[in-house]
This record gives C-alpha cells, structure tokens and sequence, in this order.
C-alpha cells in the first residue's frame, strides 16, 4: 500500500501542474482585473497602468504564470489583493470556519441518513419507506439558498429565537463558554440548512447500497440458517452495504473544506466559501488562484484516500 500511495502522489504533480495551467488561464482571461475592479471614473489612465504595473497585471499572461508558479512551488501563493495578506493566511484564517459547519453537518446528516436508509430499504415499499422517498426527494430538490431564506424568514424573523447572521454577536465581547455558545447559536441555522440539503442524498445512497445487498445469495443463505433479522441485516449485510458509502466519504473530503459558497454568503458566515466568493466579485486573483490549487490538492488526496478506504474494507481489492 505504501509503493501505490507514494506513486499515486507522484503522479499528482503533473496532474495539478495541468490544473494549475488551465486555472490560471481561466482566470487571467476573464475581463477586468482587480485594478478595474476599484478604479473610479476619476482615475487617469497612467494612474491605472501604474497600479497594474504595481501589482504585475501588465505582463503577459504567460509570464505572470511562471512567475506565480515559481513561487507556488516554494509554497508561496503571493499575496491577496484585497486583504493585503499572503494568500496561505487568509486561507488559514477561514478554512476552520468553514470545515466546523461542513463537518458537523456532514455528520449530523451520516447520522440521520444511515438509519433511515437500512430501515427503507429492508422495508421496501412500506408506508415508511414511500414517506421517506417522498422527503428525500424533497430534500434533494430544495435549492439550498430557499432552505437558508425560509430558516431566517422563520427561526430570526418570526419566531426571533436565533440571530439573522455572523459568527458571533456585533460588539460582544463574551469570552470562554460564553462565547462559544454564541458560536453555537449562530452556526446554528447554517448547519441546520447545509444537514436537511445532504440528508436526501444520502438517504437515497444508503438505501440503494443496502438494496443491493439484501438481495445476494450470501444473505438468503443467512436467513436460510435462521439467524436472527437484526443479526442478518446489522452484522452481515450492513458491512458490505456500507463499503461503498466509506469510500464516498473520502471524496467527501474538499467538500468540507471548501465552504458552502451560497449557505456562508447568505448566513454571512465567515467561511472560506464565503471569501473565495468575494474574491471573485473583487477580481482578487491571486486569491482566486491559490483557493483554487487548494481544493485541486483536497481533490486528488479525497480520491486517493478513497482508493485506500475501499481496499481496507475490502480485502478482495489490491492495490497495484
């Protein structure tokens, strides 16, 4: 398993340095730069060429490229031209912001989904299971800035029982316990919103893994020797039901790392999908750019990590 992780990584380098090359193309092709992006109509034309000149926007776009990946390699992304920070440190700043509501709600959802999902699919067709189906695919089709909207239209606005938006309450100054339960009040809704999108999806997935397990020899011939339901379906078909599940979850990986974009944006939660967003709309390319790359990397190890979860448990894969 080692020779295969290390070629794999390996085998990384030309990959991200093909991602890095059609990145960096996208963007710099896009109109407008981040210069254009502040200019007012009463900037000169030579006080703009020599802002761009400042910032390196008026080379040629293949030497900005290799000028950028000769310091990327040293781990140097340049600096973020709104912020006025390294971009590595406006990305560390966030990223943890981020990765607590991906996660909690990653979890909370694997949580609510699996058991939902055995219980459908052992009782195919059941009220239970035709109930479940019909909120799944609900859950499926809510778009997530509905599920944000209706959430503050409800628990902030009528109800007046959880805050609108933010981290932490304006000018508090809570510190310790206290604060963290501030925290916990304002992730409240973005991890509610993020948990009721993903439940539907894995309700579905979890159902149509078990689904195809119940139904192979190896748990007729269990049932055949009379074991009990709960042992046929907990102890043997749930082990193999859930291979394919583990090994999504390591694909799962940039996902909770790269901010809900829409959910952080309208909770104004301080996330880095949140930031990659307004990047964007600022032409912050450099921090386009670097948040990027990142999840490119988080993106190839989430695959290799899958790789390596689908082989441990099963043994029947070998990893060559």
């Amino acid at each position: 398993m080692i020779q295969y992780t290390v070629k794999r990584v390996l085998k990384m380098i030309p990959t991200l340095l093909v991602i890095s090359v059609i990145f960096f193309a996208i963007v710099n092709m896009t109109p407008g730069d981040f210069v254009d992006a502040k200019a007012n109509p009463n900037m000169s034309a030579e006080k703009i060429a020599d802002l761009k000149a400042i910032y390196g926007l008026d080379k040629p776009i293949p030497i900005r490229y290799v000028n950028w990946a000769k310091n990327a390699i040293q781990g140097n992304f340049g600096d973020s031209l709104k912020f006025k920070q390294p971009v590595t440190s406006v990305l560390k700043s966030y990223v943890w912001n981020s990765f607590s509501l991906a996660a909690i709600s990653f979890a909370l959802s694997l949580l609510v989904a699996i058991p939902i999902g055995i219980i459908s699919a052992t009782k195919q067709y059941s009220a239970f299971d035709k109930t479940f189906t019909l909120l799944t695919f609900i859950s499926i089709s809510l778009p997530s800035f509905f599920v944000a909207l209706i959430s503050i239209k409800i628990f902030s606005l009528d109800l007046a029982i959880l805050p609108i938006g933010g981290m932490t309450t304006a000018g508090s100054k809570a510190t310790g316990m206290a604060n963290f339960l501030d925290i916990l009040k304002h992730m409240f809704l973005p991890v509610f919103s993020l948990t009721l999108i993903q439940i539907g999806s894995w309700v579905r997935y979890v159902r149509t893994s078990m689904l195809e397990v119940i139904r192979q020899d190896y748990i007729r011939t269990a049932r055949a020797k009379g074991l009990k339901e709960k042992v046929v379906i907990y102890k043997h078909a749930l082990r193999n039901g859930l291979i394919p599940i583990v090994t999504f979850i390591g694909m799962s990986i940039p996902g909770l790392f790269a901010g809900a974009i829409i959910t952080e944006t309208i909770f104004t939660w301080p996330g880095i999908g949140k930031i990659g967003y307004e990047a964007i709309l600022n032409r912050d390319y450099t921090l386009v750019m670097g948040f990027n790359m990142f999840m490119a990397v988080l993106t190839l190890l989430g695959n290799l990590l899958s790789d390596i979860l689908y082989a441990v448990v099963d043994p029947r894969i070998k990893l060559k």
